[in-house]
């Protein structure tokens, strides 16, 4: 298999870092508004529907125990509020208030890009594009 260029291997990389820096910029920039961190707003997106503790946790790659301080936050903020699932006593649900609704809804309108960065993207490009990144991970 031909190898990519010095050059084009190095604009591919910079390619990936746009990319992560516009994501990145404008996340921050949209939880700013709401006097959120980037991970406080990913929680809060993540927790619109009643959802266990430990899928945030999965959805920001972090701990459940690390989530558990983000939540915290949210939580004294009025933006979420937990609850004891119903079918495992054990599991922890986390679901946004009426007021975290608000900001959710406040935050993908600031968020065209981070929202859905694929957006441009055919069905079959994105996943021309996963199997890509799958095996530059693989190497």
């Amino acid at each position: 298999m031909p190898h990519p260029s010095d050059d084009l291997a190095k604009e591919i990389v910079g390619l990936f870092a746009a990319i992560n820096r516009r994501y990145g910029q404008e996340s921050e920039a949209a939880a700013a508004v709401h006097d959120l961190t980037p991970l406080q707003a990913k929680a809060l997106l993540a927790a619109e529907a009643p959802v266990p503790t430990r899928r945030i946790a999965e959805r920001l790659h972090a701990e459940p125990s690390n989530v558990t301080v983000i939540i915290d936050r949210l939580e004294s903020r009025g933006l979420v509020e937990r609850s004891v699932d119903p079918g495992d006593r054990r599991v922890k649900r986390v679901a946004a208030t009426a007021a975290g609704r608000d900001v959710a809804a406040d935050l993908r309108a600031r968020m065209p890009f981070a929202g859905d960065p694929l957006a441009r993207l055919s069905a079959s490009q994105c996943a021309s594009l996963r199997e890509l990144l799958q095996l530059i991970l693989e190497a």
